[in-house]
């Protein structure tokens, strides 16, 4: 009973530290207003590291046997433990799954940051894939991850601009 109240704490201390990660992965992000496309590929990059990390410690030797006895005992902390695990690997799958997409837009952001204002030939393509990745990404699809996106491709249209404006 001892061993059992014991590490019902040690999962209790987790939970805390795996809700918090979950909160901050849902706050609203601060970023500059100048920053450009590359920037979103490069957060849910950070994002996939960190859950993919979260998630092989989960499933690491420890925590299973940990989780074993638990559940040998019938711990009542186990339901919580197992709705935070399924939230962990359904925020690992999205950053995931949010890069592969990314991924594909990946070789625009070039062109895009070092073309001359007369960028016209890049949009379309690059108009066809954030369309396909709007139309089949199963988490990218959002409104607000949309709207994230469009508004660094504009930045960085924008920043391309500037640059030929002050260079030329």
């Amino acid at each position: 009973r001892e061993v059992t109240e014991k590490l019902e704490e040690v999962v209790a201390i987790w939970t805390k530290q795996i809700q918090q990660v979950l909160v901050e992965s849902k706050q609203i992000r601060r970023e500059a207003d100048d920053v450009g496309p590359s920037a979103e590929l490069e957060h849910w990059k950070s994002r996939m590291s960190s859950f993919n990390s979260l998630l092989d410690e989960i499933k690491s030797s420890r925590v299973k046997k940990i989780i074993s006895i638990l559940q040998a005992a019938r711990s009542k902390t186990l339901q919580q433990w197992k709705e935070l695990d399924r939230s962990i690997t359904i925020a690992a799958n999205e950053a995931k799954d949010n890069v592969r997409y990314l991924y594909t837009l990946d070789k625009f952001f070039g062109p895009l940051a070092h073309a001359s204002p007369v960028m016209m030939e890049h949009i379309p393509s690059l108009m066809n894939v954030v369309f396909m990745i709007y139309c089949t990404s199963p988490y990218y699809n959002t409104s607000e991850n949309m709207t994230s996106l469009f508004l660094k491709i504009t930045n960085q249209m924008i920043n391309t601009c500037k640059t030929y404006l002050c260079e030329g």
